[in-house]
């Protein structure tokens, strides 16, 4: 009797996995009109409910996070902020004390009161307080200290260390820039040697990996590349290379798998998306083309477009395809339609199926009762209802040039009732949040 050949772990689970995607979005295919109309709803009063429910209160299952407790607030409020959405004043002056208290004497934020400053809960920390904006939020910022805090986490070999005497890799380096490019207190002491080590951690594969010698890894290639965009170096690095791998990591599922050969995962909807369109955006703008992907770039041609558009079609109460007319009405859910004509020379056409992702964040990563996971059977929280919603937004204007042009329609799988706020794609805060921030360090320097 001949012997079946074996799969591997690796084999099994991703076939599993398929298993699981393909069964949900057949059963979405064979559905009515009202149940898909249903099953892609973002569901806003869901996930408003479970996030401030979560920003209210936490159970003691949550205390494997102390150390993280700025990354919660962050998680929390940014995707409240995603939703258009804001939180009440005394959570907000809860938010704006609770932060304070982390903030250490001598500069940056531990993951709670007491605890020693750390550059990853520093980036939380002061991307929350970006989004709740106002004075009283961006004055809580010791922005000396914490220019002194980053100068001491800067390493000789041109990184940075995520804490006193802790590791140096890509994180750290993106947390720093981040937030000295937010505050408004870049010099040339932060950014010395640093477009050197980011270099030096882009792999044979085109990624970036955590440190040199690493593989590449979805999350480290956007806070590598996000780097040396910040610091006016990203023409250094083997931009086709790194828009290869980013590309090829959609896979079958329409998700985004963090690493080559790994399974799908609804928070790379962010790392890996983000990269994408900050990629496409900079050979737009230096008017060059991407080499290399163009096999994955034909999955999304302008026809494949026009056929989600058509489905989408389906799922609005509207006949009409506001994307075909050139009408400047406002559509039923009180949004104003564009001419296409006006935005033509402002769109492009992203280098990853942007609505095949929306389909897998909609229908496998969004639970019904509120709340984002990683993938079908697996439980929400705070972390991949940040970055699902994160990476949504990024899908939805990336037919867009620009952050200021906003998306049509048929860019937004489920229509206008999904729509999501801009992201600025550098730091992962709301664009009006952003600008807000930036306006006010400007001018406090």
């Amino acid at each position: 009797m001949e012997e079946l050949p074996s799969i591997t772990v690796s084999q099994r689970e991703q076939f599993l996995v398929e298993n699981d995607v393909f069964g949900m979005y057949s059963y979405f295919d064979t559905s009515d009109i009202a149940t898909q109309k249903f099953m892609v709803e973002i569901q806003r009063d869901k996930q408003l409910d479970y996030l401030m429910n979560g920003l209210r209160q936490l159970g003691p299952s949550f205390s494997s996070l102390d150390a993280n407790r700025p990354w919660v607030c962050y998680w929390i409020i940014h995707s409240i902020a995603l939703l258009g959405e804001s939180v009440d004043d005394d959570l907000e002056n809860n938010a704006i004390d609770f932060l304070g208290r982390c903030q250490g004497s001598d500069g940056g934020y531990g993951g709670g009161p007491g605890q020693l400053p750390h550059l990853a809960t520093s980036y939380a920390a002061v991307n929350t307080l970006v989004t709740l904006g106002g004075e009283k939020a961006f004055s809580s910022i010791n922005r000396e200290q914490m220019a002194c805090f980053l100068r001491r986490m800067k390493d000789t070999n041109g990184g940075f260390r995520m804490h006193n005497m802790g590791e140096i890799d890509v994180r750290a380096c993106y947390t720093a820039i981040s937030i000295a490019s937010i505050l408004n207190i870049v010099d040339d002491e932060l950014t010395r040697g640093l477009g050197d080590y980011i270099l030096s951690c882009q792999t044979y594969e085109g990624g970036i990996g955590g440190e040199p010698g690493s593989e590449a890894h979805g999350g480290y290639t956007y806070c590598g590349l996000a780097t040396m965009i910040l610091i006016n170096e990203v023409d250094r690095l083997n931009l086709d290379s790194l828009m290869n791998w980013v590309v090829h990591r959609q896979g079958v599922e329409m998700g985004f798998q963090g690493r080559t050969n790994k399974l799908v995962d609804g928070c790379y909807t962010f790392w890996q998306a983000a990269p994408c369109v900050l990629l496409q955006r900079f050979f737009s703008s230096q008017d060059m083309a991407p080499h290399g992907s163009s096999s994955h770039m034909s999955q999304g041609t302008d026809e494949d477009h026009e056929e989600h558009a058509h489905d989408e079609d389906d799922l609005e109460d509207s006949d009409e395809d506001d994307s075909d007319e050139d009408s400047d009405e406002d559509s039923g859910n009180g949004h104003q339609v564009h001419h296409t004509s006006t935005y033509i020379d402002r769109r492009i056409q992203p280098v990853f199926d942007s609505l095949g992702l929306q389909r897998y964040v909609l229908l496998c990563s969004k639970v019904a009762d509120g709340g984002f996971r990683d993938k079908l059977r697996k439980p929400r929280d705070f972390y991949h209802t940040c970055y699902c919603l994160s990476g949504l937004s990024v899908a939805q204007h990336a037919f867009s040039k620009d952050e200021d042009t906003p998306p049509l329609t048929r860019d937004i799988l489920g229509g206008y009732a999904n729509h999501l706020e801009p992201v600025h794609l550098l730091h992962n805060v709301v664009m009006d949040r952003y600008n807000e921030a930036i306006e006010f360090f400007h001018r406090e320097a």
